[in-house]
């Protein structure tokens, strides 16, 4: 059906090519001269020519019916492989090429001569320019639309959603991300650079046992996340990246340019990130943050001393945090559950770290009195 209404179409235009063909000939004064066009002449010459330019687009329209669909499904098909920001990104910049194309060539159009063209050719080279740099700016400008978009809910009284954030491979393979997001507690669209992907994909195909299983966990939990109703995440590519750079570098580069921050628990990361200026949400500092405080003199009851510690007579026992607690006097407690009294707190770059002693040798320790042995002479 679509190839008749395409063969009919063809056939039309040839038809008035045809008689717009007729005119221009009659209007040079060529069809004077090869004869006299009066009445039915005239009549019969312009139908000639209809009939004759219809007929040649009639037998032409399969091939360029043909020739339409082929470019039409190859259009289609690019348009489909094509993600969705360079879509908005080239129109936008399009748009904005037409538009100033259009303001510069319109005071030049009365030029003689070559006027009427430049139009023409403004419009071509910043249609050009704007769709090239739009698909190659699309994540500034949608950086400046979320800030538009942030700045107008403000100024109404509402409250933002939330920037976006870059997820890093290890906060993906160490799985706590997915149990924050559930909480409410990071908003904002979670953006999985395609580089992020690939290097999963490349730990999942590891020979090595432990790399593949983690490889495989990461894969799982980024499925699971997006899965779940209340968390958005977006795999985006990024152009211009220097590919031969390790994975850091490029996040890094990509949250420069997305102007958002990084969410990890990378430490060398969070040091380099900082030192260029990307804001950092580690992970496991939020862990340490959320982490019950004890202060000296407090009780912690029910901890189980697992073994001994480092220094003569120590025990150690953990909370459920995994918060580690070094019982002064504690080894000969290992195995059972007591009671302590919290002695002092050290909080290290790897987590806090109670040092505590058992409840009753604390008790016995400040009940004691000193004595002084008085001399009695007479």
């Amino acid at each position: 059906m679509l190839r008749k209404v395409f063969r009919v179409i063809i056939t039309l235009l040839g038809a008035g090519i045809g008689y717009a063909l007729s005119l221009m000939l009659a209007r040079i004064g060529f069809i004077n001269e090869l004869v006299v066009a009066t009445g039915y002449a005239w009549y019969t010459i312009v139908a000639f020519f209809v009939l004759a330019a219809g007929f040649v687009g009639f037998i032409l329209a399969p091939r360029l019916t043909d020739i339409t669909l082929k470019v039409i499904d190859f259009l289609e098909g690019a348009l489909q492989r094509m993600p969705l920001q360079d879509l908005i990104g080239g129109a936008a910049g399009l748009i904005i090429g037409l538009v100033i194309a259009n303001l510069l060539g319109a005071p030049l159009v009365n030029i003689p001569w070559v006027g009427p063209y430049i139009p023409i050719i403004f419009s071509v080279l910043f249609g050009y320019l704007g769709l090239s740099l739009g698909i190659k700016k699309k994540e500034e400008l949608r950086g400046l639309m979320s800030m538009w978009r942030a700045g107008s809910k403000q100024g109404r009284g509402d409250g933002g959603k939330g920037v976006d954030k870059v997820l890093d491979t290890n906060v993906i393979i160490d799985g706590r991300i997915a149990d924050i997001c559930r909480t409410g507690f990071l908003e904002g669209t979670l953006i999985v650079p395609r580089f992020v992907l690939e290097e999963l994909q490349h730990i999942a195909d590891s020979s090595d046992l432990l790399r593949r299983n983690k490889g495989r966990r990461g894969l799982d939990i980024l499925n699971q996340m997006r899965k779940e109703q209340g968390i958005k995440i977006e795999i985006r590519d990024f152009d211009g990246l220097d590919n031969k750079k390790d994975v850091d570098y490029r996040l890094i580069q990509v949250c420069k340019r997305l102007d958002c921050p990084v969410v990890t628990n990378d430490f060398n990361l969070n040091k380099v990130a900082e030192l260029v200026g990307v804001k950092v949400l580690n992970i496991n500092e939020l862990a340490n943050a959320v982490k019950p405080l004890f202060l000296p003199g407090e009780e912690i009851n029910g901890v189980d001393v697992i073994r001994d510690g480092k220094e003569s007579g120590q025990g150690v026992a953990y909370l459920e945090d995994g918060t580690m607690i070094v019982i002064e006097g504690g080894k000969k407690y290992i195995g059972q559950r007591i009671n302590v009294v919290v002695t002092s707190v050290l909080q290290t770059s790897a987590g806090r770290m109670i040092f505590a002693k058992p409840k009753m040798a604390f008790k016995d320790s400040s009940s004691a009195q000193p004595y002084h042995e008085v001399n009695m002479i007479g």
